[in-house]
């Protein structure tokens, strides 16, 4: 069996779209511990000051917005819901329908 080295500098998540001038804005709440485990499903790139990650947990899924800044880290979490709406959300973010 092969093994295949992947460069950091290839192994990145993807960036977040262009915001469009029509888009929904996102209810961004603070963070709150609401599980002994997450799951990062999905991430976007973290070169930016501001990332995102759509997590899972408990049945539930949810967007995290972490913004650096300063030597600050300000973490958000969009309202947790059913996979399949957090899916669609993830979606909406990563095209710039939704910020």
């Amino acid at each position: 069996m092969a093994v295949v080295v992947v460069p950091l500098e290839e192994h990145h998540g993807c960036h977040v779209g262009v915001l469009q001038e029509r888009h929904e804005r996102i209810d961004w709440r603070p963070e709150r511990p609401r599980a002994e485990r997450i799951r990062v499903k999905e991430h976007t790139c973290c070169c930016k000051a501001t990332f995102y990650e759509l997590c899972q947990a408990g049945g539930l899924a949810f967007v995290r917005r972490t913004h650096r800044l300063d030597g600050r880290v300000i973490v958000h979490e969009s309202p947790w819901v059913r996979v399949k709406e957090a899916e669609e959300l993830w979606f909406r973010l990563l095209t710039g329908s939704a910020r």
